[in-house]
């Protein structure tokens, strides 16, 4: 019936996979959307919250709600930048330096699982048909 719905396919994608990445972050206490963004938090300490926000692809409420989840865990800090008092810096916490591995670890697990279960040449190709998806839309 729905066979060539682009919403429901990826809707039903998006459920099985917050599933995975769910289980994923739990031992963390974080969920996926606060898993990613901690570990882009960490990649790219001192992102301006704007520019955490076009790296995710998310709006700038979802990614100030968020980093409140994050700020409360403890794994970020906002630092007001020198130049402009408005914008905000993120930076990961020493917390959040020590679940590092972990937590990239627990990311690797779930990427390596998927892998197999589509083929590594499958995944990446869906991955990068989806991408450019993303971005046509966007």
């Amino acid at each position: 019936m729905f066979d060539q719905c682009l919403y429901f396919n990826t809707s039903a994608l998006a459920r099985r996979l917050e599933r995975e990445w769910t289980d994923a972050f739990a031992p963390f206490d974080l969920t996926p959307p606060q898993g990613f963004m901690l570990r882009a938090v960490m990649e790219r300490p001192g992102l301006l919250q704007r520019e955490l926000a076009d790296v995710l692809s998310i709006a700038r409420p979802t990614a100030t709600r968020v980093l409140d989840g994050l700020e409360a865990r403890g794994y970020v800090e906002r630092r007001r930048t020198e130049g402009d008092g408005r914008e905000v810096a993120i930076v990961p916490t020493a917390a959040a330096l020590a679940i590092r591995d972990a937590l990239n670890s627990a990311s690797a697990a779930v990427t390596g699982r998927l892998k197999r279960s589509l083929g590594g040449e499958a995944f990446v190709d869906t991955v990068a048909r989806l991408r450019t998806a993303r971005d046509t839309l966007g």
